[in-house]
């Protein structure tokens, strides 16, 4: 598979929906090229040697500014990589109404091989080369993590940032995904799992869809799949499995397992601390290799680590009905086709796992505001329930007690505003595109009919921008 480019597959997928709209060609183009593109090399030093990091970062669009995208630390990060995510980005954000333009960074690197020290001076060099060429910033662009980084990247940063562009008020904006106590959101680690859920749920609770498929509606009772238990998969399948649905198989890097009574998520993560692996644990089956998980028996498989995992070889072996992309990239074109001919729902990646950059989103906004979501307005709200609920109570003499009580008269906290704004997102977005696709039966598959939503957004916002004369 060595010629595959995931870029390629992108825009394939682009050229699959572009002919269900009407845009003039030269806008299509335009909305499907990237428009700037740095690749760099810096020295950094480590240990007594001096190594020469290669990093990237790819800014797909600027029909809105600022660009959005996460930084990956991977040893797989090259061009076709950075640009085909960036590119997902634009289409991830126009589809869940994010005002913000794709964009995507990498590094080369194993983050296993070097001590957080030496991270933290490769990220901080390379925040300094996005600077000194205006590739980040609060209205320019903003990173978040991705692969291989988390919170710990994102606060060296916004130090960074912060550092060259002292008494910029706006500084913590240049980057979210950053720790709570460094203008982070309660809520973002577990978004992008969330956003899965809450996405899946949707189209779940869709009586024709459903129909269609051959699976009665509804989370409870539903057999997943999920592949990858790192932040995303993680949560996803945690998610799932509080909400009455049965987490039968769980594939990672080192293998894959399968209980068909259930498995407990927490359990399994608590073994593979323990254990180092995931294999063996108490009650389940281990399969013989972990791609094995993907073609179990199950209702839904939900693959949430790196692309390009189904392709033409395994396609025809999934047996799942329903498949939610919550990686990026993890179907190819050729998987794309052979599930559109079995009837098999792919609910695709581009909007699936928006999650993420959906909190970030609200994160930034925190972070314009200088204020903590709730706070304005917990106070308010409890006052006010407790005294509707005291009014009802004595003209109806009866006491409300416990949870019921608790629930009523529990005002916003961030993370529940957060979570309600994701919610939202999720179901607007999800009905948006099936109403797409529902309006034209020509659509072969709901990943076109996002595409189609995607490029309507985003040739919109150029028509409206007046950029072609």
């Amino acid at each position: 598979m060595s010629d595959y480019s995931f870029f390629g597959a992108v825009e394939k997928s682009f050229d699959k929906a572009a002919q269900f709209t009407t845009w003039d060609p030269g806008i299509l183009e335009q909305i499907k090229q990237c428009n700037a593109v740095y690749r760099m090399h810096f020295p950094v030093k480590i240990g007594d040697k001096i190594e020469v990091i290669k990093a990237y970062r790819v800014q797909h669009s600027h029909h809105k500014l600022p660009c959005k995208g996460g930084i990956r630390f991977a040893l797989s990060v090259n061009l076709d990589e950075v640009m085909a995510l960036a590119a997902l980005m634009t289409y991830k954000c126009a589809i869940v109404n994010v005002p913000f333009a794709g964009a995507k960074g990498g590094i080369t690197i194993d983050p296993k091989k070097y001590t957080p020290y030496e991270l933290e001076k490769i990220t901080r060099r390379y925040t300094s080369e996005l600077i000194k060429k205006n590739f980040i910033g609060p209205g320019i662009d903003v990173p978040a993590p991705d692969y291989g980084t988390g919170e710990r990247e994102m606060a060296w940063i916004v130090d960074t940032y912060a550092s060259m562009r002292p008494g910029e008020i706006d500084a913590l904006g240049c980057v979210t995904g950053k720790p709570v106590t460094q203008g982070g959101v309660r809520g973002r680690r577990e978004a992008t799992g969330l956003g899965v859920f809450y996405g899946l749920r949707e189209v779940l609770s869709m009586k024709e869809v459903m129909d269609k498929i051959g699976l009665p509606v509804g989370v409870e009772g539903k057999r997943v799949v999920v592949q990858g238990l790192g932040n995303v998969g993680y949560h996803t399948a945690k998610f799932f499995q509080e909400h009455g649905a049965k987490i039968v198989g769980l594939s990672e890097w080192e293998g894959a397992i399968y209980d068909m009574n259930g498995l407990d998520v927490d359990k399994v993560v608590e073994h593979r601390k323990v254990k180092g692996s995931i294999l063996n644990f108490p009650g389940s089956t281990n399969f013989a290799k972990n791609t094995d998980a993907l073609e179990m028996e199950c209702d839904i498989l939900i693959p949430a680590a790196l692309e390009n995992v189904v392709n033409g070889t395994n396609a025809p072996n999934v047996k799942a009905k329903i498949i939610g992309e919550a990686a990026n990239g993890p179907l190819t074109p050729e998987a794309d086709e052979i599930f559109a001919k079995r009837g098999i729902l792919v609910v695709p990646d581009m909007y699936l796992n928006a999650g993420g950059v959906t909190v970030s989103y609200f994160e930034w906004l925190k972070n314009l505001s200088h204020v903590r979501y709730g706070r304005m307005e917990k106070r308010f709200t409890e006052n006010l329930n407790t005294h509707i609920l005291g009014q009802i109570e004595s003209l109806t003499g009866k006491k409300v007690n416990g949870k019921e009580k608790e629930l009523i008269l529990h005002g916003p906290e961030e993370v529940d505003l957060v979570r309600s704004g994701l919610e939202e997102t999720m179901i607007t977005a999800t009905r948006e595109i099936m109403e797409v696709w529902k309006k034209n039966p020509q659509i072969p598959d709901m990943r076109t009919a996002a595409y189609v939503v995607a490029i309507n957004k985003v040739g919109t916002s150029y028509a409206e921008l007046g950029i072609f004369p």
